[in-house]
């Protein structure tokens, strides 16, 4: 019989993950906090930052060494993403998207010599992008009408992609087509693209938006755009499961955003409320305070558990079943937890909180994106009841 002491509390992390930990939290010190609400007003990341970003390589992390990359675990991934979200949710953002969707798909679905080429220019310098959403099919994702037309040698794409993360900085992108296929069963088709060598790919200007605002996003438009039938990314046809893999991947990416988020609110929020003084004693004196961060701390942390426990399950292998409940789970959960811990922050920083240009304001605007983006709050409700009752698409 296995012993209590065998099995690990969720947040007790191994020697390796906590050095990794004190590592990027020493980075985001250095090179995050200063460059924050500059980057906001700008609504750009920092030059220098990507470029750290990169030679740190905190945008490789689960890359194997033997293309360049860190050779980490999707747990130290999320670990990373945290940190980041702590102080600045748009930098977690640009490395999230990086690691659990594009290297990870490309890991997981490109062939040998795919890998040699693709994985080793991620590993050593090159941003990426993951292109599925269209403006008329959001969160029915597999409604697409951007099409790839078999050609000689490959395939000629058309179409518009929109809300695409990291497009402004990346030059690999994951952009899905269907097939101009009607004998095909799956037309949903997976592509790699280089985009500085793509004619006919055009990325067009910034979004302006309510929060992440230094993250980018951009549409995407193709005209007539040749790819070489070696850049299919998993076989034709199969572009459905290598998006459903790798969104799931990508959901706890995002559970990890808003966990770190939310985590790095309440931060803010206990030191303001140790500092300031109303009526003779400290705000966190008074019941209806501390009550209140007694209760924000403990939905942090059972939204962190989540998040851990779905990395796990992923990094151990588990079922794909048990592994998407418990992404979707996270996902749900932690975006849930963020817009509400935010919002109470910013109770608790009252009039200081309403500025622009302070942490309790900026991270109100930057936490309902997580009930927003890959899946909606609504659609991971969907998922999750899915898996518990196994009812039936109508």
């Amino acid at each position: 019989m296995a012993s209590a002491a065998e099995a690990s509390p969720l947040t007790h992390l191994t020697h390796r993950e906590t050095r990794f930990q004190t590592e990027v939290r020493a980075f985001v010190r250095e090179h995050v906090s200063p460059r924050v609400f500059e980057m906001d007003r700008q609504e750009a990341l920092s030059r220098e930052l990507i470029a750290d970003l990169h030679g740190h390589n905190y945008m490789n992390i689960e890359i194997p060494g033997c293309y360049g990359g860190r050779d980490g675990s999707f747990f130290e991934s999320v670990i990373a993403i945290e940190e980041f979200a702590r102080v600045d949710p748009s930098v977690a953002v640009f490395v999230d998207v990086q690691n659990t969707l594009v290297n990870n798909a490309v890991s997981r679905w490109g062939d040998e010599a795919q890998k040699d080429v693709w994985l080793r220019g991620l590993a050593r310098g090159t941003t990426g992008a993951f292109s599925i959403t269209e403006k008329h099919a959001g969160s029915d994702a597999y409604a697409l009408s951007a099409t790839a037309r078999r050609v000689e040698g490959g395939y000629v794409l058309n179409g518009e992609k929109h809300l695409v993360t990291n497009a402004a900085e990346a030059e690999t992108f994951i952009v899905y087509a269907k097939l101009e296929d009607p004998d095909a069963e799956d037309q949903l088709t997976a592509f790699l693209v280089n985009a500085p060598e793509t004619p006919g790919l055009r990325i067009l200007d910034r979004e302006e938006k309510m929060g992440i605002r230094a993250s980018s996003t951009c549409p995407l438009v193709f005209e007539d755009t040749f790819i070489p039938e070696d850049q299919v990314l998993g076989r034709p046809g199969q572009g459905k499961q290598v998006a459903l893999e790798t969104l799931t991947d990508g959901r706890v990416g995002i559970a990890a955003q808003m966990a770190g988020l939310a985590s790095g609110a309440l931060d803010a929020a206990v030191a303001y409320a140790g500092e300031r003084r109303q009526f003779g004693r400290r705000i966190c004196d008074f019941q209806g305070v501390h009550f209140l961060l007694a209760e924000l701390a403990t939905s942090v942390e059972a939204a962190r558990l989540l998040v851990y426990n779905a990395a796990r399950l992923r990094d151990q292998g588990r079922s794909q079943g048990e592994y998407f409940k418990a992404a979707s789970m996270a996902k749900y959960f932690a975006a849930e937890v963020a817009g509400k811990v935010t919002s109470r922050v910013l109770d608790i920083f009252s009039g200081a909180g309403y500025l622009k240009n302070t942490v309790a304001e900026k991270f109100y605007r930057d936490a309902k994106i997580g009930t927003i983006y890959e899946g909606t709050a609504h659609m991971q409700l969907r998922s999750i009841a899915k898996m518990i009752i196994g009812f039936r698409e109508q």
